[in-house]
């Protein structure tokens, strides 16, 4: 899972310091989405429940705090070659709609995550 992220990171950087604005909003995106898919379900249960003047907040330090799914390297990878296939299908959307500007943005954003992929061993 590290080599990944690391390789998302290391571009996220590599394109804000190039301020290539495609590279930094497709590698947040993915960043993003791979964290919302290491995020678990809340199963409703809570800590035990505080007195005080917040009805229902639970005590202690990190008793609200919810574990996270491990990823592996092959669910983050799927995870971005998902947002690669995305913009690559709205990209024909926008090009079909006569927004070739729109379309070759979304393509330059799939381009920067395909590099990030296709760096690794």
């Amino acid at each position: 899972m590290d080599e990944i992220l690391a390789r998302l990171r290391a571009a996220l950087k590599t394109a804000m310091k190039a301020r290539d604005t495609a590279a930094v909003t497709a590698v947040r995106a993915a960043l993003s989405a791979i964290d919302n898919a290491g995020a678990v379900a809340p199963t409703g249960e809570a800590g035990p429940l505080a007195e005080g003047p917040i009805a229902g907040a639970v005590s202690g330090l990190g008793a609200a705090e919810a574990t996270r799914r491990d990823l592996g390297d092959g669910d983050i990878a799927a995870l971005v070659w998902a947002e690669v296939s995305e913009r690559d299908e709205a990209a024909d959307v926008y090009e079909q709609a006569g927004r070739a500007d729109h379309a070759q943005r979304l393509r330059d954003e799939a381009a920067a995550l395909r590099q990030v992929l296709d760096a690794g061993p």
